[in-house]
């Protein structure tokens, strides 16, 4: 099972930004920097689209609300990619079944994106935007880094994920109050706007 913390690893990094796990990996494998990576990764129009998209999630990550609406749209995605990536790995290395190894991708995938996705609910309850700024930076740089970390030590990079993963869920009951706080807030915006809207149908006298 030696590809196994590379799996668990891409699928932590999928919850948080798939698209710059499979843009990683790629330039990694078509670089020749790892023998890990199938070759469907490394394909020039895999490598585009997942550049163009990783571009959008940078912009969209750091506006606030946006940011939220965003992770409401790949609550689907980063798990299913997760899931795929890590298939992908495993059936490259012939190591780990590829259904066992798209279980645990896709299932780690989906508990850091539900951190994420949590944790920047809480940043959005408050009014300045440079917390989610700084936040969503940590997060590509991080992801950035322990996915390159991985393809040398594995195990190593594992090791930090599943740590991250476990902080990421404790800070996530701590700050459940600023979540409640940015949902009742949401909630209130969309009754605001609905209100609005409807006012705006009355016939003028």
């Amino acid at each position: 099972m030696s590809v196994l913390p590379l799996v668990f690893t891409s699928g932590w990094a999928s919850g948080i930004n798939a698209y710059a796990v499979v843009l990683l990996l790629g330039v990694f494998g078509a670089t020749g920097l790892s023998d890990e990576v199938p070759a469907s990764l490394q394909r020039t129009d895999v490598l585009v689209m997942a550049a163009v998209l990783f571009l959008c999630e940078v912009v969209a990550d750091k506006i606030p609300y946006v940011d939220s609406v965003w992770d409401s749209v790949h609550t689907v995605v980063r798990p299913v990619a997760g899931a795929v990536v890590a298939a992908l790995l495993a059936g490259e290395s012939g190591s780990l079944p590829e259904l066992a190894a798209g279980a645990i991708g896709g299932s780690t995938a989906l508990m850091s994106h539900l951190v994420k996705a949590g944790t920047r609910m809480a940043v959005n309850s408050s009014p300045e935007p440079f917390s989610n700024i700084a936040v969503s930076t940590a997060e590509d740089l991080g992801v950035a880094g322990i996915v390159t970390f991985a393809i040398f030590h594995p195990l190593v990079a594992a090791v930090i994920a599943g740590t991250l993963l476990l902080l990421g869920i404790v800070t996530l009951l701590f700050l459940a109050s600023r979540i409640r706080r940015f949902l009742r807030r949401r909630s209130r915006r969309r009754e605001e706007k609905r209100l609005a809207g409807a006012g705006s149908h009355w016939p003028l006298e």
